[in-house]
Formats: C-alpha cells, structure tokens, sequence
C-alpha cells in the first residue's frame, strides 16, 4: 500500500482521538498508523480502518521511519513535542505540533491552510498549529484583509469547556449531575470556579499587564500568521457552559470602508467560510455553537457595519474548536505539505 507512516502523540486523548479520525475522514494516505502517549494511556486500543491499533508508550525509537508526526499538545503546559520533537525530525519526520511551545519561534512556521499556506515551505522539520481560538479569528478576517488591511481588531470571545480538555468536560458533566439532582456542586478543580450556570472572564494565567496568556496568544499569533506586526489586537477570552465550539464576536477596522455587502461577498467565496447571516433560504439566522460542533468549517454571521465608526465592521463567528481548532488544522498542513488532495472516506 503506498502512503505515509503516521505517529499521533496523545492519540487516546480528547485531540488525538479526533487527529485519528479525522486522517481516517479525509482518507489521508496512511500507510501505518503509530498511536503514542504516555505510559498511563499505553496498551488502550483505538480504532482505525477497520481495524484495533494499541498505543504504544511514546519514547525516541518510536519515531524511526515514520513520515509525519501529530503531536496533539497541550495549553498552558510543556507539550511532548518539547521533549520529542527534535529526535523525530533527526530521524527525517516532519512534526506538526499542536501545543503552545514553538508557535512564536521565529523559525517556525505558524500555519492556517487558508490564510498562509506559502509558510509551510519554509519549514525546518517543524510546524505550529495556533492557538485554536485564532485560527477561527484568523480564516474570518483573511479575506477581509485581502479586501482592505485591518488596522484594529477587538475580539471577545466565548469558549468551550472541551478547549480546556477531557477532565474540564467530565468537571462540567458531574456539576450537571449533581445540581439538577438538588446535590451541592462539587468544588472544582479544572477552572478556578464552577463553569456550570456561569461564565468565567479568564482563560489562561494572569499577566502584568492585566491580559491573559490566552488573550495575548491571539495578539501574537494573529500578527505572525498575517505577517502584519502593526496590527492592533485586543482580546478578552471567556470559558462558557458549552461543550464544544468558540464564539467570538469580533470588531474590526480598515484602512477602507468595507460595506457589510462587500464583506458578505468576500466571505461567502472564502475557503473554509460558511456565512450564516440571517438570510431565509438557510437553516440558521446566525452561527451556533450547537449547529456548528462536527463541521470543519468557519461559520461567520451578525456581519453589520458600524454606524460610529466610518472603517468600523462587527462579526460573529463560530467554529468546533476540536476539528478546525485543533484536528483538521494539523492534517490540512499535513495536506499541503505532502501534496495530498483531501477526499471524503
């Protein structure tokens, strides 16, 4: 069979599993697949083609005549790629790594197929997936950019409880049991508060400067992918009792006005774009997060102009932060970089 032998690094978890399945929806060509993670989660079996594959604990040897390695990261810790990434390269792999640990080195490149897919050739063995919060942010406002440069964004935005992993959604799970039961909620212990009926205005540690570490991920990783370090970027990022896909309501402002009408027209031939923008010939009025879990896509609505500010365009926009956010980020690189056309299995 002729394809590539892929390794996944976490494959049993909440990413990893997705990266797995996603290989296996866009009939990506696989010719072996090595699931690794850490001893805790080596020996479980996971599904592909037809078939059971154990993971196996993640050490150096692993990566000996592997092609393509996934490493499906972490937030806000070191990732396996820190430790990992350098040996498989070594051995002539090329590492997409989804954790936080090299998106800002200058000599990596930080990637969104349809935003800056000319950076994936200058590689040295390693590409970033960013932050998943900017990529959505990021496919929304590059035809926009096209259209006029933007000067100015301000973002909030409204995060899944599953951007913050397995356990933060088991969390969420259990304060849903027990406050319909009429129980106490338990203290938590994967968010500083409980996310069930609240909303948490933090995501990330605290800098000095009074942003968090997630906010000013979308200030420096949207100025690297657009290749603009005078864009102005403020972000607040909110968690939200949702199970899976980011919200954002997103303002901007351009050098040149850019009616609500032309950015609908930009949008809509955008890749990787669904405008859902209150028209009747479509399902939704504007994007859900509920409408949107399970789509590969970036869903933008509420496209109006403002009426203060001449430049000034407001967005709503929506996406699975798992998939495009995290997944099929990594493996629509991997597309690009290997020259494989996706197909549907």
């Amino acid at each position: 069979m002729a394809g590539y032998t892929v390794a996944v690094v976490g494959a049993s978890g909440l990413v990893g599993s997705l990266m797995v399945r996603v290989l296996e929806e866009r009939c990506f060509p696989v010719k072996r697949l090595v699931p690794l993670s850490t001893i805790r989660s080596a020996g479980r079996m996971i599904h592909f083609q037809d078939r059971e594959i154990e993971v196996q604990e993640i050490k150096k040897e692993a990566f000996e005549g592997v092609d393509l390695a996934l490493f499906a990261g972490t937030e806000g810790e070191k990732g396996a790629a820190v430790t990992y990434a350098k040996e498989a390269i070594k051995k002539g792999c090329l590492v997409i790594d989804n954790g936080n640990d090299f998106r800002m080195d200058p000599d990596v490149p930080l990637v969104v197929p349809e935003v800056n897919p000319e950076d994936i050739q200058k590689h040295k063995g390693l590409i970033a997936n960013p932050n998943c919060s900017t990529i959505q942010m990021v496919v929304a406002l590059k035809p926009l950019y096209d259209f006029s440069r933007i000067r100015r964004v301000i973002v909030s935005t409204y995060q899944s409880v599953s951007g913050a992993g397995g356990a933060a959604l088991r969390e969420l799970q259990m304060q849903g049991e027990s406050h319909y039961a009429g129980r106490p909620i338990p203290p938590p212990t994967a968010f500083d508060e409980p996310i069930l009926l609240n909303v948490i205005p933090a995501i990330g540690s605290f800098r000095e400067d009074g942003f968090t570490t997630e906010e000013w991920k979308m200030v420096s990783e949207t100025r690297k992918i657009l290749h603009d370090q005078d864009i102005a970027v403020s972000a607040t990022t909110v968690r939200v009792p949702v199970v899976v896909g980011h919200s954002e309501a997103v303002y901007i402002e351009t050098d040149r006005k850019i009616a609500a009408r032309e950015a609908r027209a930009a949008l809509e031939q955008a890749p990787g774009v669904v405008v859902v923008d209150g028209k009747e010939d479509v399902k939704m009025a504007y994007p859900m997060p509920k409408d949107c879990a399970g789509r590969d896509e970036v869903f933008v609505g509420r496209i109006r102009e403002d009426p203060f500010v001449a430049n000034g365009l407001h967005l709503w926009v929506v996406s699975d932060n798992l998939r495009k956010g995290a997944a099929t980020n990594a493996i629509q690189i991997a597309e690009c970089a290997f020259r494989v056309v996706p197909r549907k299995g």
